[in-house]
């Protein structure tokens, strides 16, 4: 597992991390058991870096992160969450500092730590970025040695550009993948120069870009791929990336003969995420070891050629970008 620098904080993690929302809910059933086994073969293949949220499974999945690091023992991964998605509406008065204070108090409660490692703003409204009121209240609570370090989840490309004018602002975590290639252009640039570590979410489009589904694969009702297909219960960027289904399994034929090798094509859309230098780690998500496994071995594809980048890039551009570029 090759580590990259996460921004200005100065510390190394691996470039495949582990994405911690599907072992909490919303990806339908995952028992404790799966979830256990994904996350001890993550870190046993060399992840160093856990992304969850308060919200996955109302904290279940920072707690069976907390259960791991404590059967484990040892050095601690570094485990980032997030805050403000609890708020029944998301509205920018809910982000106060009482409110960031408890959301805070719990996570430490229940990832059984004295210091967060990262505290990411968890996908507020646009508006909030203009109020430097809420970035000074995180200020305070790094100040207090509740947090080390605090970022932003974004879903719009204005959004990361404005978070990253914080100068407290140490990461961003946006959507990347073949699927959603705009924060390539002026985010990804942006972020280098101030130093900003980019965390990829959703690097397989929710497993469009996995390569194994059909026209008539269902999922469970349990799952957002199935309740939220119109952004019924969040922004529709989070669900196969905001790309309609039969759109994105037909670019999937498209990238299928790309992929060569005894490989994946999870493994190869890992890759694909991993070519830019400015990604500093994506977050696959894994429901047992199986996966967590795969997603891991990705870093160690070879690089991929020059002509499949151009034909992922005219696929994009001709398939996708009408649907999404505009949007994020």
């Amino acid at each position: 597992m090759k580590l990259r620098k996460f921004g200005k904080t100065g510390r190394m993690v691996g470039e495949i991390g582990f994405g911690a929302w599907a072992i909490g809910a919303s990806w339908g059933h995952v028992d404790d058991a799966d979830a256990l086994a994904a996350l001890n073969q993550a870190l046993d293949s060399g992840v160093t870096f856990i992304d969850t949220a308060d919200v996955y499974g109302d904290g279940r999945s920072e707690q069976l992160i907390a259960q791991v690091m404590r059967q484990r023992g040892g050095e601690r991964p570094f485990i980032a969450t997030k805050a403000g998605r609890r708020l029944e509406r998301q509205e920018t008065a809910g982000y106060s500092r009482a409110n960031l204070t408890g959301w805070i108090e719990r996570s430490l409660a229940n990832l059984q730590t004295e210091t967060l490692d990262l505290v990411q703003l968890h996908c507020p409204p646009t508006d909030l970025y203009y109020q430097p009121e809420v970035f000074g209240i995180l200020d305070d609570l790094k100040q207090a040695g509740k947090i080390r370090d605090y970022g932003v989840s974004v879903e719009r490309i204005d959004e990361a550009l404005k978070a990253i004018e914080y100068p407290g602002v140490v990461s961003i975590q946006i959507i990347y993948n073949i699927f959603r290639q705009r924060p390539a252009t002026e985010l990804f640039r942006q972020a280098a120069a101030a130093d900003v570590a980019i965390i990829a979410r959703v690097p397989l489009a929710s497993g469009l870009l996995s390569g194994k589904f059909k026209p008539d694969s269902r999922f469970e009702d349990t799952d957002h791929r199935q309740f939220n297909r119109n952004g019924e219960a969040f922004d529709v960027g989070e669900t196969f990336s905001g790309v309609p289904y039969d759109v994105g399994l037909a670019a999937v034929e498209r990238i299928r003969p790309l992929v060569g090798g005894d490989t994946t094509m999870a493994r190869f859309a890992l890759r694909w995420i991993l070519m830019s230098d400015a990604v500093t780690v994506a977050i696959p998500g894994a429901r047992n070891a199986g996966q967590a496994r795969s997603n891991a071995e990705a870093a160690a594809l070879p690089a991929l050629s020059d002509a499949a980048m151009a034909e992922l890039t005219a696929i994009y551009d001709q398939d996708i970008r009408p649907h999404v570029h505009h949007r994020w």
